[in-house]
């Protein structure tokens, strides 16, 4: 028999829950992929959720989502979750016979009241750090719980997210490049990635299934809900699923995911080697979330519930493509309170072990001191912006410094914050507007035209163009260099276009 044709009616729900669990409520149907579910409210309580079967539903499987909770209410008493409420029988799975003659397993939960995350606007990042903290909290809680059904096959495991590629036919040139570039890297990284942490997790924390705080000022993720989903795969799995809902609708996806990371890391301390497939990790799931509405297009076309996240999911998975990989894993490994890069204090004793000096980088200069001088917002030297536009002023005051330090090379300018970028090419859209770059992120040193610069170590040559436009670099060579164990690049900018 057809599913859509078995329908359980509003006053069939009130009967059932009065008849099995001795409670008078008000029923009202909710959404749902697989249960039909229905919002029992009674007087002077949160109410309920009664959860009625599929005629062939899995008792198994109906076992596992109840015993999970079961667990979560005995390993963390403050947890918010939907508690299991037994039958008159003391059964915690219950069954009716419907009007085809039918039978069905029927639910009965605690109601978890709040908004659903979606319904919150803004949505800041203080609302992202709780939902990870409240994410990590259920993670930790679930450590050590498992079932027969928790291994089981389902799409909508990361693990198993390969399954994606049989359907790449589904997608226009663009779509389908982004959808091959994430699959062959996840196909890639699979020899490390099977070795990860794995545990049973909630595995679909979406805006749907998690519920906030009323308070509109300061709102908290209390809960995430629907546990259907449930298995046990790679923990960072879960640590994407969430992520990958939660970035839905910012600008800038990557900045948005750090607040919600370093909230799951605070009560669940990820590994770097978990965070190192985080980046391929959300893809992936964005991917399957693209795949599956793909598919429901064209087997449900009337059913919006199943088609919900597909817009929202392909803007985000857009931008998502167009993030370094690395810029991402040392974002991560940031916000989570490790070095940005791993390498980072291996590279800074090398650095400390072999100094080099203004002679090895300018050797027709002779000259071995600096005159430091600070171009930034609180800079004496340049009073206004309008002296760091007027190109001929601001080379007539260097011209005359110049004069008067002759013995010594003029520089600075490191992690300077400058007024000097004033124009809109400095400038892009973030999670809360209009942001501008200020940070300057070299050393500028001031010699005379044509004065010979020396790259400092053996390199490849990785770039050298003119970087073209408003106070960019001009002559640019970008070198890469391998010492001993280490790989690391010099940029040399401001050349002559001739050099580069």
């Amino acid at each position: 028999m057809n599913y859509r044709n078995l329908k359980i009616t509003n006053k069939k729900a009130e009967k059932i829950i009065l008849e099995l669990y001795g409670i008078n409520g008000i029923a009202s149907q909710l959404p749902g992929e697989i249960d039909f579910n229905f919002r029992i409210k009674v007087k002077d309580t949160d109410g309920f959720i009664l959860k009625i079967s599929r005629p062939d539903e899995d008792v198994d499987y109906l076992d596992f989502q109840q015993k999970l909770l079961q667990h979560i209410e005995r390993e963390n008493e403050s947890l918010i979750a939907p508690k299991v409420i037994k039958a008159i029988d003391e059964s915690v799975i219950s069954e009716i016979e419907d009007e085809f003659g039918n039978l069905r397993k029927v639910r009965l939960l605690t109601w978890v009241s709040g908004r659903i995350y979606d319904q919150v606007n803004p949505q800041l990042a203080d609302l992202r750090y709780s939902l990870g903290k409240q994410c990590g909290h259920l993670t930790q809680a679930l450590m050590g719980f498992n079932h027969p059904k928790a291994n089981r096959e389902f799409i909508w495991d990361i693990a198993q997210s390969l399954w994606t590629k049989e359907h790449i036919n589904l997608f226009e040139k663009e779509e389908k490049e982004i959808i091959n570039f994430f699959q062959n890297k996840f196909e890639t990284q699979q020899d490390s990635y099977t070795n990860l942490r794995k545990s049973v997790v909630h595995n679909d924390a979406n805006n749907h299934n998690v519920i906030v705080s009323g308070d509109l000022k300061n709102p908290v993720v209390n809960a995430a809900i629907d546990y259907g989903d449930a298995i046990y795969t790679q923990i960072i799995n879960d640590v994407a699923i969430t992520t990958a809902y939660a970035i839905m609708g910012h600008e800038d996806p990557l900045d948005a995911a750090l607040a919600l990371l370093k909230g799951y890391h605070s009560t669940f301390p990820l590994l770097a080697e978990e965070l190192e497939h985080l980046y391929t990790c959300i893809a992936m799931r964005l991917i399957i979330t693209a795949t599956r509405s793909a598919i429901n297009k064209k087997r449900e076309p009337d059913n919006t519930y199943l088609l919900i996240s597909e817009k929202p999911a392909w803007e985000v998975l857009k931008k998502w493509a167009l993030i370094n990989e690395d810029f991402a894993y040392y974002s991560f490994r940031e916000a989570c309170g490790y070095q940005a890069h791993p390498n980072e204090h291996k590279f800074e004793q090398w650095a400390i072990e072999n100094n080099n000096t203004l002679k090895d980088l300018f050797p027709s200069e002779n000259k071995n001191l600096i005159h430091p001088i600070d171009l930034s917002v609180e800079s004496k030297w340049l009073t206004e912006n309008l002296e760091f536009d007027s190109l001929d002023y601001f080379q007539f005051k260097f011209d005359q410094l110049q004069k008067k330090t002759s013995d010594k090379i003029i520089a600075g300018g490191y992690a300077e914050p400058r007024a000097i970028y004033t124009t809109t090419s400095y400038d892009k859209i973030g999670n809360y507007g209009t942001e501008s770059r200020s940070i300057h992120l070299g050393i500028d040193f001031w010699l005379p035209e044509k004065t010979p610069v020396h790259a400092l170590f053996d390199g490849e040559v990785i770039l050298a163009i003119n970087d073209e436009g408003d106070k960019e670099y001009g002559g640019l060579v970008i070198l890469k260099h391998e010492i001993k164990d280490l790989i690391f690049f010099t940029l040399y900018g401001h050349l002559s276009v001739k050099s580069a």
